[in-house]
C-alpha cells in the first residue's frame, strides 16, 4: 500500500508539473497575442516588441555561441612545446618564419604571455628582443603587437596617433570609443607610465576645439553603462537638445550626448530624431560642423550603431590604397581578433560582396601575408 501511495503523490507531482508548464505556455500565447494586437493598433508596436526581444538572454548571440573572435584559446596548449618550437624557429640555421606565425597566431594572448614567461625562465632572454632581432618589417610589427598586453599595445598605438599628423582625429577615435571601459582605464595607466606623461595632455596638446573635447571626454571613460531600463523621457530630452543645438555655444551639447549616454540609449536618440526631423543625425553633423570634428562625430555615430560594421568599412578602406595601409590592417587585425572580428568579417562581406580573407590574399604582400590571414581565419563563402 506504501508503494501505490507513493506511486500515487508522484503521479500527482508529475500532473501538477504539466499543469504549470501548460499555464506557463499559455500565459506566453496571450503575452503573443496581446502583442501582436499592439502591432495592429500602431505603428511603433513592432520595434517595441523587438526591442523587448532583443534584450532577452537567448538574443544574446555572444552568449549563445561564444567568442565572436577568430583567435581562441588553444585547448591542446602545451608551454614547453612552444617554447621548444620557437627557440628551434629563431636559433636554426635561417628564422623559420612559419613556425613563429603558426604558434602566436593559434594562441590566445593570455597562453602568448605564459610564452615569453616560460622562455625568459628557460633562456634568459627576453622572447618578444630575441623575436625583433631575427625578424624585420611588417611581420616583426605583428609579432610584437601579439606579444604585448593589450593595454600596452593599445597605449601605444594612441601614442602614435597622437604624435603623428593628421591621424590623431581617426586612430585616437578608434581606440577611445571601442574599447570597454577596464581595458580603457588600463591603458590611461599604462600610457602614463611608458611616456611619463598623461594621455589627456599630449590630447590636449595635439588636439583643438570640439575635437579634443570629445577625445578628452571619451579618454575619462564616463560612458554610461546600460541598466536594461529604458528611459523613454530622456531619449527625447536628448532628441530635442540635438535639434536646438544649432549654434557655436552649443557644441558641447553634442559632446555630451555622444560621449556620455550608452550605445543603446543613443540608437534610440538616433531613429527618434530621424522620425522627428526627416534626416539622419549623420546628415545633420555633416551639415553643422566640418573638417576634424565632423570626421570625429561620424565616426562615432558609426561605432555607436554597429562597430564591426564601422571596423569593417576602416578595414576595406585600408585596402582600397594604392599601398595597403598595414598599419590599420595590422592594427584592426591583432584588436578584434580575440573579441569580435567574426563579426567584422561578416559586415564586410555583406557590404562588399567580396570576403575580408580574399581581400587580404589579394592586397598584402610579402611576410606579414600569412601572419594576417591566420588571424583573419578563414574564407566566408
Amino acid at each position: 500500500m506504501e508503494g501505490r501511495d507513493m506511486d500515487l503523490r508522484r503521479g500527482a507531482s508529475t500532473s501538477d508539473q504539466g499543469l504549470r508548464s501548460l499555464s506557463t505556455l499559455e500565459s506566453g500565447r496571450v503575452w503573443a497575442a496581446s502583442c501582436a494586437m499592439s502591432v495592429s493598433c500602431g505603428k511603433t508596436a513592432p520595434s517595441l516588441i523587438q526591442e523587448i526581444l532583443s534584450h532577452l538572454g537567448l538574443a544574446n548571440k555572444t552568449a549563445a555561441w561564444g567568442t565572436l573572435g577568430t583567435l581562441r584559446t588553444f585547448l591542446s596548449f602545451t608551454v614547453e612545446k612552444d617554447v621548444q618550437r620557437l627557440l628551434r624557429a629563431i636559433t636554426g640555421q635561417g628564422v623559420d618564419h612559419n613556425a613563429i606565425v603558426a604558434v602566436l597566431t593559434n594562441r590566445s594572448r593570455e597562453q602568448r604571455q605564459l610564452i615569453s614567461r616560460a622562455f625568459q625562465e628557460r633562456t634568459q632572454q627576453d622572447l618578444l628582443k630575441s623575436l625583433q632581432a631575427a625578424l624585420s618589417g611588417n611581420l616583426e610589427k605583428i609579432v610584437v603587437g601579439l606579444l604585448q598586453p593589450t593595454a600596452q599595445f593599445d597605449a601605444q598605438e594612441l601614442r602614435r596617433a597622437l604624435k603623428a599628423s593628421g591621424s590623431a582625429e581617426d586612430v585616437a577615435m578608434e581606440i577611445l570609443a571601442t574599447r570597454p571601459p577596464s581595458r580603457l582605464q588600463e591603458c590611461m595607466t599604462i600610457y602614463k607610465h611608458d611616456f611619463q606623461v598623461e594621455a589627456e595632455e599630449d590630447i590636449k596638446s595635439e588636439t583643438s576645439g570640439i575635437l579634443q573635447d570629445l577625445l578628452l571626454a571619451l579618454a575619462k571613460g564616463g560612458r554610461e553603462s546600460y541598466s536594461g531600463i529604458i528611459d523613454y523621457n530622456l531619449a527625447e530630452q536628448d532628441v530635442q537638445a540635438l535639434q536646438q543645438a544649432e549654434g557655436p555655444s552649443t557644441e558641447r551639447t553634442w559632446v555630451l550626448i555622444f560621449t556620455q549616454r550608452n550605445p543603446e540609449h543613443l540608437i534610440r536618440v538616433f531613429d527618434q530624431y530621424q522620425q522627428y526631423t526627416g534626416q539622419e543625425l549623420e546628415e545633420a553633423v555633416r551639415i553643422r560642423f566640418h573638417g576634424d570634428t565632423q570626421v570625429a562625430l561620424l565616426s562615432l555615430a558609426s561605432v555607436i550603431r554597429n562597430t564591426p560594421l564601422y571596423f569593417a568599412e576602416k578595414l576595406h578602406q585600408a585596402l582600397q590604397e594604392t599601398e595597403p595601409n598595414y598599419q590599420v590592417l595590422m592594427r584592426i587585425l591583432i584588436s578584434r581578433c580575440e573579441t569580435d572580428l567574426l563579426s567584422i568579417r561578416t559586415e564586410f562581406k555583406k557590404k562588399f560582396g567580396k570576403s575580408l580573407y580574399s581581400s587580404l590574399q589579394d592586397a598584402v604582400k610579402g611576410d606579414c601575408q600569412s601572419a594576417l590571414l591566420a588571424l583573419c581565419r578563414a574564407e566566408d563563402i
